[in-house]
């Protein structure tokens, strides 16, 4: 398969890092709080059948960072207005975490564009009582380890070495997740009675050993967007299409070549 392509886009004078790859319907890939360290093997599986935008939002990565974008709902709108100065149409959208939220905040203002709808153990709602992990107040390595049921992904992540560059990024990466996410951690309480309007096949993706976002909380996504199907994965943490790639990967497959249908 050919290597992705990093491009850039500027939108409101707002210049983004775009990557890229495949051919076929579009699917548009929205990242969690890590940003895009790297280029995934889930990625290259999408892209066998499907043109895979990954972009990386503002504040995160090589992206400019506009003074304007202070919550999600600014996101979100920046976000349809990339959509419709590049003239994108008919959208798988796939959301991970903090990109499974936007994915829903941009869907409850404008669902013209989008055909479907993918969320990997979403953030923006929640339950009552039922309280995220604090990501914000672990440690380094408590906050890597989370991530993942399967320690041997922890250990492999942990044993890298960082050089300056990357760092800065991580840096960067983490003022923004806290612009957006800090208060209140992780949701948005306007966003839940607004999830009818996302009147698209939905699938929900999540492991049963989360430790960021609840399991818990999947069954409440399920419940309150109009046609969504539930499949909860076994012996898996916080980034399913990292841990599980392969199943998640065939998940997805089966459930766009379903919507296409």
């Amino acid at each position: 398969m050919a290597a992705p392509q990093l491009t850039e886009l500027r939108v409101r004078e707002v210049t983004i890092k775009l990557h890229r790859a495949g051919r076929g319907p579009t699917v548009l890939f929205l990242h969690g709080a890590g940003g895009v360290p790297q280029w995934l093997p889930f990625f290259d599986a999408l892209a066998e059948h499907y043109e895979l935008l990954v972009p990386e939002h503002p504040g995160f990565g090589g992206s400019d960072d506009p003074q304007w974008i202070h919550s999600m709902p600014d996101l979100a709108m920046f976000y349809l207005d990339l959509i419709e100065e590049v003239g994108l149409d008919r959208i798988h959208l796939i959301g991970n975490s903090l990109g499974g939220w936007l994915a829903a905040e941009i869907l409850i203002r404008d669902r013209a564009r989008f055909r479907s709808l993918i969320q990997l153990a979403p953030a923006g709602i929640r339950i009552k009582g039922v309280p995220c992990g604090d990501n914000f107040i672990w440690g380094p390595e408590e906050a890597v380890r989370n991530l993942y049921h399967d320690q041997f992904f922890a250990d492999r992540v942990l044993a890298l070495q960082s050089t300056e560059e990357q760092v800065d990024l991580m840096v960067r990466n983490r003022f923004t997740v806290a612009k957006l996410g800090w208060q209140p951690r992780w949701f948005n309480p306007d966003l839940e009675k607004w999830l009818h309007r996302i009147k698209l096949p939905s699938l929900i993706l999540w492991g049963d050993n989360d430790k960021i976002m609840p399991p818990a909380n999947a069954a409440l996504w399920q419940e309150r967007l109009p046609d969504a199907r539930l499949v909860m994965l076994n012996a898996c943490g916080h980034l399913p299409h990292v841990e599980q790639a392969p199943a998640v990967a065939r998940h997805v497959h089966e459930f766009l070549e379903g919507v296409a249908s």
